[in-house]
């Protein structure tokens, strides 16, 4: 059985190992464009990221037999997204453990985030991912109920990182 709970700064090195952990998996496969291959948790604008999350509350745990399988961060859009035109709840992260692939822990991640915006009266979830490789990550969230709504993308060491914007209405 998959439990959520607010991480809060406890929870940081959790998440940070749960985002090295799929950068180790992503550069197994040769997929180094969309997180690079160091490691989140000696990267400092990471670190102080992930803080941040857990310090404006928004900062989730997914847990499975007492171990951390998943997180989730929730709250206003990065800034390298394009706003929002009507009052909504961003997700943040998504990050599950590559070894409970497949558990569903993604899904009920973001179902806890609808619920999350449901009880704050917000009507829109949106997300931004990956938009790069073979587009899986896109169609992942399309599975999940998103649509397309805006590609947008961010200069990293003289390339662009592609992105693309997710939503949903609840």
């Amino acid at each position: 059985m998959i439990t959520i709970r607010p991480a809060g700064h406890p929870g940081v090195p959790d998440v940070l190992a749960l985002l090295d952990g799929a950068t180790e998996c992503l550069v197994a496969r040769g997929r180094t464009d969309q997180w690079g291959t160091e490691p989140h948790s000696t990267n400092p604008r990471r670190i102080a990221q992930i803080a941040g999350f857990a310090g404006d509350g928004g900062l989730w745990l997914a847990e499975a037999d007492g171990r951390v399988v998943g997180a989730l961060a929730v709250g206003t859009a990065l800034p390298h997204v394009p706003p929002a035109t009507e009052p909504e709840l961003y997700v943040r992260l998504l990050v599950t453990d590559r070894a409970s692939a497949g558990q569903g822990i993604g899904t009920r991640l973001l179902d806890h985030a609808r619920e999350l915006a449901r009880a704050a009266g917000v009507g829109v979830l949106r997300v931004d991912c990956f938009a790069g490789g073979d587009g899986g990550l896109v169609r992942y969230y399309e599975k999940q109920g998103f649509t397309r709504d805006v590609a947008f993308a961010v200069p990293v060491n003289g390339s662009e990182w592609p992105g693309q914007v997710l939503v949903q209405r609840l």
